[in-house]
């Protein structure tokens, strides 16, 4: 506990706005947790302060010169010890969420909310909780039921959906076993039924599944 209480979390913040990079980086910077390490006034550069300067955290702006967004997500990927992705953007288009997310994003907030909503995004995150802004998560829910008989989250057994909940609070597979009181191999069974029963290959698609049919709720806690 003390170690996470310590920890310093390296931010990158990305935006071609300099009024908006500058309220963000003054709003983090007011947190001794938080230490914002470089700024990005485009795709590319974003991407290179993520290699060089190896941040835990890119704010990464949407609509920004250069390399598109979703481009420098997935090319993320490639380096080892990638920083985890939070979106800013004043958009709440629901084809760009999920586009995004797939890519690999850990987060989307609207450049609308409260400067307090964008330091908690960071810290939950950093934790390895995804993060979306209320309306973002409103507008995933809002998309059209699938018919009853295409309804796979149905299949889920409560046990399965006990560990989806856990995984969408951003917990290991290590920290669900020893709450649960069961090995960590029973876990890494329920999450693979989960995959399986969801069609989905990562934590992230699962717990985007899961909000859409509303099985779980990011804001709960």
């Amino acid at each position: 506990m003390s170690d996470m209480a310590h920890k310093i979390i390296r931010v990158v913040v990305a935006d071609d706005h300099p009024i908006v990079r500058s309220g963000i980086h003054n709003e983090l910077s007011s947190h001794a947790d938080i230490h914002v390490i470089g700024e990005a006034t485009n795709g590319d550069q974003a991407l290179h302060l993520a290699h060089t300067l190896q941040p835990d955290i890119l704010l990464l702006d949407v609509n920004m010169p250069g390399l598109r967004a979703v481009d420098v997500i997935k090319r993320l990927r490639e380096i080892p010890a990638a920083p985890h992705v939070i979106v800013l953007t004043m958009l709440e288009d629901e084809e760009l969420v999920l586009t995004l997310l797939a890519a690999g994003a850990k987060g989307y907030i609207l450049k609308d909310e409260q400067p307090a909503i964008i330091v908690g995004a960071v810290r939950a995150v950093d934790q390895g909780a995804l993060w979306l802004s209320t309306k973002v998560a409103h507008v995933i829910r809002r998309r059209e039921d699938r018919p009853a008989d295409e309804s796979p989250e149905k299949t889920l057994t409560p046990r399965e959906i006990q560990v989806l909940r856990l995984i969408a609070r951003g917990w290991s597979n290590a920290r669900i076993a020893q709450d649960m009181c069961v090995t960590e191999a029973t876990i890494k069974f329920h999450v693979g039924n989960i995959y399986d029963k969801l069609a989905v290959t990562s934590r992230v698609e699962a717990v985007l599944y899961a909000i859409h049919s509303a099985l779980v709720d990011l804001k709960a806690d």
